[in-house]
């Protein structure tokens, strides 16, 4: 049983939540485009004050590692460094795929055979994603997918794969099968962390906090920003 900050920064959202013996006991959360490197300091702050804690009186840090955006993920990872390291306290490395599935478990009331399958946005008809069974089992590997008609396919022959995230929407004009449901407003939260932060506390799985680093998929290539830049 432990008391976790958890953070999730890896797509335009931003939420902290705080997370004792796997139940939320405090949290914060804003869809606002590029405010995670002005909201997300203020959050973990303000969690602190309200629940009248210190940062050393934690028992662990754990952060979304990815795939997602690359500055959102390393506003985020940049923060649990910082702090697992100046308070001495572990580090924990979320999937942010594995994340989005479990908070889509919830959402949803089915039976038989199906997959779920998050998708993050990686720009023109590129997502990031990788297919988990009704157990949150991984089938393949993560990986950066361009959608076509053809996509998923073979997966949509034998199981109904629910779809969601911000990349859901681009999928939702070309993919039609008939074995395919797509969930609205599902989306990666740290309030989706806290059974896996929770879990590896347990069994010790902790980060090297001088060495790790985020799971980008992509290496970043720089560009003159324009639109749905993660700040």
């Amino acid at each position: 049983m432990a008391l976790i900050l958890n953070i999730e920064s890896s797509t335009s959202v931003c939420s902290v939540c705080l997370s004792k013996n796997g139940k939320k006991i405090n949290g914060r959360e804003t869809h606002e485009k590029n405010a995670h490197s002005k909201i997300l300091t203020v959050f973990i702050e303000d969690i602190l004050k309200e629940e009248n804690l210190k940062a050393k009186e934690l028992d662990a840090v754990a952060v979304s590692k990815g795939p997602g955006s690359y500055t959102g993920l390393r506003i985020g990872v940049s923060a649990a460094k910082g702090m697992a390291y100046g308070a001495g306290i572990p580090l924990i490395a979320v999937n942010t795929l594995l994340n989005m599935s479990f908070g889509a478990g919830q959402k949803i009331n089915a039976a038989g055979n199906y997959l779920f399958a998050p998708l993050i946005d990686a720009r023109r008809m590129e997502v990031y994603t990788q297919l988990f069974d009704k157990n949150l089992i991984p089938v393949n590997k993560t990986e950066a997918k361009i959608i076509d008609e053809t996509s998923f396919s073979k997966e949509l022959e034998k199981n109904t794969i629910y779809f969601f995230g911000d990349g859901a929407d681009k999928c939702r004009q070309i993919i039609k099968h008939k074995n395919a449901v797509f969930i609205d407003d599902m989306h990666p939260s740290s309030d989706f962390m806290i059974p896996f932060s929770e879990q590896a506390f347990k069994e010790k799985k902790f980060e090297d906090i001088a060495y790790f680093e985020p799971f980008y998929l992509k290496n970043f290539i720089a560009s003159i920003p324009t639109k749905n830049i993660y700040g």
